[in-house]
Formats: C-alpha cells, structure tokens, sequence
C-alpha cells in the first residue's frame, strides 16, 4: 500500500490529534504517502484532501478537538455520495483509510468497502467508551476528569447551602461517564440507561443519607437515564420532597473539550499507530482496539453490533460507597 488517508468523523474527543499525529508519522516512517480528509466523509465527497508532513502534526499532541474537523454527511448516506467519495480518493490513488470515529464512522466505512473495496481501519474516537473491542476509547479519560473537576466544584456549593445536585453528564446510551466520574466524586446516586433505578429508589438513597445527618448531596446522571434528564428526574423528586432545595447542573459539551489527558495522549497514539500497522498489513473493516493492554483488532461488524457491558461491580461500588 502506498498512499493511504486518514480522517476524524463524528463527535469530536481529547486525543484525536495525538492518534492523528501517530498516524502520520507512522506512515513517513514506513515510507508510504500520507493524505488529510478535512470534515470527514464530507470532505470526502468535496474533494477536501491534502498531503501531509512530519510537520503537518507538530503540536497538536497537546490540543483537544481535531485538527482535521468533523461534519456531519446526508449525502454519504446514499449510494451517490459514496460514488463521489470513491472518485475523489482515486484522484489522489488513496488505496486505504484510518478513520477515527465512533458506530457512525464505522457503519459508513463498512459500507464504504463493500460497494468500492477501499479498506479501512478505525480507531475508536469517542467519550462515551461504549464499543465492543476496546477497554478504553479515546477521549474518555479527559471527560472523566473534565466531568470530576465540575462535581468537585458543585459539592462545595452543595456543602455550603444544605442543598441536593443533580449532574446530568453525556451518555446517551452508555454510563460510563456517569459511573466513573460519580464514584470519583462521591456521588450518593448515579442514575444509568444500563439499570433501572426508580424515582423512588432515589427518594430513598437521598432519605438514607440525611437520617445518618448529611446535609448535602450529589446524584449523577446520564443523558440517556430512562427516567429521563436531569432535570426532569430532579422535577419528579422536587414533587414529592417540596422542602429540599435542588438544584440541577447540566455538563453538557464541555465533557468533549480541553487538552487530552496524559492516558489519551498515550491511548490516541497507541491506536493511531497500530490503525496504520493494522492496514499496511492487511487488516480492513476492524476497529484497533486496546484490551488488557494489548493492540487487539476488531471487525466493525463486532465493534458496532456488540454491546459493551458496564461493569456491574461498579454500579455496586456507589450503592456501598454511598452509605
């Protein structure tokens, strides 16, 4: 393989720029042209492609967000945006990608080789650390940290006021966030879409806590809690327990911004660089992956279909840690 191309598509994630970075100079080190797809599969289509350098990705090892953007597509959806996507890469005789993404990325790069051949290797961008194949994606551990630091904050002004917090975090259909950032910040509740916990289940966490006299109180949910948002978990509770003041603070895209941690510095280079390895040796539609500290691939088949457990001894660690 000669010349191969890589791209960011999706949410963006802390850390992308350090799998970038690999990527590239992965590829000047075993000799093969590297290209930059700007905006994804949208860029794609439009022709948004240029040869990068050594000095293409220095600097950047540091910064959130990607270098090389990201869009949404419509028209790669259809069968003709896709045929327009496989003429610009013949343009530039691009025979492989590295996609950094998530399900969504994946799904289309799937497709992508089944219509047109044109083989890709992802690598798994994403704070939600919910696909199959991988411990930990990219961008994760910063969201945790980013995620942390906010509840730190807000227990001290729930502290200070005798008040009860509800911390909605992303996760839309995944906890992961929720459940490590809460037990890191001494939550006494953390509401997921892997388990049920009811408004009742809530009332009497909360109840618990303030007969052994405390004052305050932290709950963290995720966006996708069946119960629903935060504040429409915080409204249902208010109703039936008019005298606690509560509050609600939504975290929001803050979680995906900010300079990558030292783990996704080293997590984001380590599937950059095994993304490149994997194509130039003839891996295509699999997702590098790091499990139990090994580079392990994965087909997108698994890694989008598969779903990724939360772990159950966590969910327990609050319910003891919380009395």
């Amino acid at each position: 393989m000669k010349k191969v191309a890589v791209f960011t598509s999706g949410g963006d994630a802390p850390g992308m720029n350090a799998c970038i970075r690999a990527a590239v100079r992965g590829a000047i080190y075993y000799k093969t042209e590297v290209f930059g797809i700007r905006y994804g599969y949208d860029g794609m289509i439009k022709g948004n492609i240029f040869k990068m350098d050594s000095h293409s990705v220095s600097n950047i090892v540091q910064k959130g967000g990607t270098i090389l953007k990201s869009a949404r597509s419509a028209e790669f959806r259809t069968k003709e945006g896709r045929q327009k996507a496989f003429e610009q890469l013949q343009k530039f005789g691009i025979e492989g990608l590295i996609a950094i993404g998530g399900d969504g990325t994946f799904t289309g790069a799937k497709l992508f080789y089944e219509e047109f051949g044109i083989p890709t290797v992802g690598a798994p961008g994403t704070i939600d650390n919910d696909l199959y194949g991988t411990d930990i994606t990219i961008g994760f551990d910063t969201a945790v940290n980013t995620a942390l630091e906010a509840i730190d904050k807000i227990r001290d002004t729930a502290d200070s006021h005798d008040r009860v917090f509800f911390i909605e975090v992303m996760g839309r259909d995944s906890g992961y966030i929720a459940i490590q950032s809460g037990i890191g910040g001494g939550a006494e509740i953390v509401l997921v879409p892997e388990t049920l916990t009811t408004i009742d289940d809530v009332i009497n966490t909360l109840t618990q806590g303030w007969n052994r006299s405390k004052t305050s109180s932290i709950v963290v949910v995720a966006e996708g809690d069946e119960e629903g948002s935060a504040f429409e978990i915080s409204q249902k509770v208010k109703k039936l327990i008019p005298e606690k003041d509560i509050k609600v603070t939504t975290l929001g895209h803050i979680q995906r911004g900010g300079n990558p941690s030292a783990q996704d510095r080293i997590i984001g280079s380590r599937l950059g660089l095994g993304a490149l390895q994997g194509l130039l040796n003839g891996e295509k539609n699999a997702m590098a992956g790091i499990i139990n500290d090994q580079l392990v691939f994965t087909s997108f088949e698994d890694a989008i279909n598969k779903s990724k457990p939360l772990n159950k001894d966590l969910i327990e660690m609050v319910n003891i840690l919380s009395i």
